[in-house]
């Protein structure tokens, strides 16, 4: 009696643990599904043919889209045409984090330059047209795990036949094959510091723009050690602007009316009136010149009431009136070569 019992505790022992060890095996085995950042890769884009006006939204728009959601669509259109895009005014995703759409967002793609044309969330959508550079454009959808959002959004297209007189765009090489002169014109047209991280790095410049300012174990600058650094690191925007302020600008200069008139027969008061001249340097010139000089690119005459006094004939006294005098005012200014 005891030996069959211990023969059926056995195998009562075998088949539970290889049960417990299959159990604990599955909670490791990996997902079916691709994932990134915890949301599933879809497998493949979805091709769309433009011959027509037509729409891209989110899985059940106008309501709640799902959790967990990659979508790509890439539009295409006949090689002589054109896509343009534009947003319905009903959008709704999660919202940004400091400003950044991390979570839930859709982005739209140009792949003729590879660059990110924008990324949207929030409650905010897109307010103006996009228009591709040749005859394909991506539109990205993503979703994460948590606080899925209503309505979602919709993208509608539309063909555009290419102008006759549209410029050819020239093929530029990504910005890590570019030669250092050529990138550094580059990024010295762009106004912020977000639109050269986006010309750096379309497919990631938000969280380029995160790690900026993080300071690392490699380099830690004197403002971040003598703790001067400013709340949320230099402003780089602030800095490039008060360059553009004070180079070639227009600016207030005082001016002598008798001197700039050439009226030395007559007094005017007020003597001297402010006037906008453009002034200061052209150090960042982007001409590739020996010097630059900064000079007026429109001029404007406005008229400006004085009082004018002037002598009698005859020893009769002085004459006094209210008068216009022209005076040259300069609203744009610009680098140019300075001749030889």
């Amino acid at each position: 009696m005891i030996l069959p019992l211990i023969f059926l505790l056995a195998s009562l022992l075998q088949h539970y643990g290889a049960e417990a060890e299959s159990s604990h095996v599955s909670k490791f085995l990996l997902p079916s599904v691709k994932e990134k950042n915890g949301v599933q890769d879809s497998a493949q884009e979805k091709v769309l043919t433009v011959s027509g006006e037509g729409m891209v939204h989110s899985p059940d728009f106008p309501h709640t889209y799902p959790r967990n959601t990659v979508l790509v669509w890439r539009l295409v259109a006949a090689s002589n045409m054109r896509i343009q895009l534009t947003f319905d005014e009903r959008f709704g995703l999660e919202d940004p984090e400091d400003g950044i759409c991390k979570y839930d967002f859709v982005e739209i793609e140009d792949p003729t330059e590879k660059t990110l044309l924008g990324r949207w969330c929030g409650s905010q959508p897109g307010t103006e047209s996009h228009k591709s550079k040749g005859n394909q454009i991506i539109i990205r959808f993503i979703s994460d795990e948590y606080f899925p959002s209503e309505p979602g959004f919709c993208i509608h297209y539309s063909p555009l036949p290419v102008s006759i007189s549209e410029p050819e765009v020239p093929a530029l090489p990504p910005p890590s094959l570019q030669g250092v002169e050529e990138l550094s014109e580059a990024v010295a047209g762009l106004s912020t510091v977000e639109e050269v991280m986006k010309y750096l790095e379309p497919e990631r410049w938000q969280l380029d723009m995160e790690e900026l300012y993080k300071p690392t174990w490699q380099v830690l600058g004197k403002s971040f050690i003598l703790n001067k650094k400013a709340r949320g690191g230099a402003d780089l925007n602030l800095l490039r602007e008060e360059v553009r302020l004070y180079s070639c600008t227009p600016r207030n200069y005082s001016v002598s009316l008798r001197e700039e008139l050439k009226r030395t027969d007559v007094i005017f008061w007020p003597s001297c009136l402010l006037v906008k001249r453009c002034g200061g340097n052209c150090a960042c010139c982007s001409h590739h010149c020996y010097d630059c000089q900064c000079v007026p690119a429109r001029v404007a005459k406005k008229y400006h009431e004085v009082l004018l006094l002037k002598h009698r004939g005859g020893g009769r006294g002085l004459l006094k009136s209210m008068t216009d005098v022209p005076l040259e005012h300069h609203e744009e200014c610009s680098c140019v070569c300075k001749d030889d």
